[in-house]
């Protein structure tokens, strides 16, 4: 019998929560916090960000809100709040903390889908009026796409700081080369796009 739709969504969303934490492995404060993009893209900004993804699709949309969740995620909603409050680490929030709060974020998510039955649905008043009785089961797509979307941005951003790349420590999914092979692939496709400059 095929597995079930809901089972292939949590499924692929555990590995690329995965890859996420991966991305910071043996890095420095510094390194998981610095900005490497114009629009100030960091790799603990995405963790958080990611966090509150999960807590609202997967939690407070559901009616099943995550106890106890940091002050910022409220803040999000108030009126004159900062912009791009759930993108980055404050002085005051450690690495640590930001990858517990993904972590129990994560499993509140996976213990409330789990309960749920294949007709549930629920609201995402940030949607409108479109955001009325959407189904898990595209609640799940959501985040499974918002997730995978962030996963490649620290694809990048964590090979800008240190040269790692790949899915996962174990599986790389990437050519086998040496730094000489990628640089003379480099090399090669930006001499194909000096061709069009």
């Amino acid at each position: 019998m095929p597995e079930d739709a809901t089972a292939v969504l949590v499924r692929y969303l555990t590995t690329l929560r995965g890859a996420v934490v991966w991305k910071l492995d043996g890095l420095s404060e510094y390194d998981v916090r610095r900005p490497l993009t114009p629009t100030g893209t960091n790799l603990l900004g995405l963790v958080k960000h990611l966090s509150g993804v999960e807590a609202g699709y997967l939690g407070e949309c559901l009616g099943r809100p995550v106890p106890d969740l940091p002050s910022w995620y409220a803040e999000m909603e108030e009126e004159g709040s900062e912009d791009n409050l759930d993108m980055w680490a404050t002085a005051d929030e450690s690495r640590q903390s930001i990858l517990d709060l993904y972590s129990r974020v994560t499993a509140h998510a996976d213990a409330v889908v789990a309960d749920l039955d294949g007709d549930a649905s629920g609201t995402v008043p940030w949607w409108g009026e479109r955001g009325r009785d959407v189904p898990v089961h595209h609640l799940l797509v959501h985040v499974v796409t918002e997730t995978a979307r962030h996963a490649g941005h620290m694809d990048i951003v964590r090979e800008l700081v240190d040269g790692t790349a790949g899915l996962r420590e174990d599986v790389s999914n990437l050519p086998d080369k040496d730094a000489a092979s990628w640089q003379a692939y480099r090399d090669r496709v930006q001499d194909t796009a000096d061709h069009f400059r």
